[in-house]
């Protein structure tokens, strides 16, 4: 059964029978919260759909050190390691389940490579005058790639009005173990590069 966790809470990344996991999958979803016409109609420019992209930047010594090679987005789908791979990008986070899903091989991950930290984005958000707080049902998952057992989950529900990206969680490795971090907080970053440089 899966763990529910609330915000900055810590878990070991362990299978269902305690043993260590090694092949995840980080499930990140997302639903526009707009109605079809009115204040929200004219808010969105007529536009429903909202552009959310997830990426991963992989940190050194908890820092962002290439920028070029270490971020995982719909620009750059794979790591170089192999060890982090994006399924793709989904323009509208229309439907149920998942809308971006992340696999991590833990045992891939070079060994000076010590936390990963998950971030969504909307895409021109200022331009489509677009933010969070136009989101609802925003969460993200981590799944045993291997069973497809749901391990834990973190619903995001703060107020994300007026922000533009947000940090969604971490994995991160402290004392030879694997361990995510249920973080949610929210950004005014306008992209992913401006988003890049707070860990930088």
């Amino acid at each position: 059964m899966a763990v529910n966790l609330t915000k900055g809470q810590k878990v070991s990344l362990v299978k269902a029978d305690g043993k260590k996991l090694t092949k995840l999958m980080v499930g990140l979803g997302w639903d526009a919260a707009v109605a079809e016409g009115g204040f929200f109609k004219k808010l969105f420019n007529g536009k429903k759909d909202i552009d959310c992209d997830a990426s991963v930047f992989m940190c050194k010594g908890g820092k962002l050190v290439d920028s070029t090679n270490d971020i995982v987005y719909f620009g750059n789908l794979k790591h170089k390691s192999g060890s982090v791979q994006h399924m793709g990008d989904n323009l509208t986070g229309e439907g149920e389940g998942d809308d971006e899903q992340i696999f991590v091989d833990l045992e891939k991950i070079p060994a000076d490579y010590d936390k990963l930290i998950f971030v969504v984005n909307i895409y021109k958000g200022v331009e489509r005058k677009q933010h969070f707080g136009m989101i609802k049902n925003a969460f993200i998952r981590i799944v045993d790639a291997e069973t497809h057992e749901e391990l834990c989950r973190y619903n995001l529900t703060d107020n994300y009005d007026n922000m533009l990206a947000m940090v969604t969680g971490e994995v991160y490795k402290k004392n030879g173990e694997w361990k995510f971090n249920a973080v949610g907080n929210g950004t005014t970053d306008s992209g992913l590069s401006s988003l890049s440089q707070r860990f930088a």
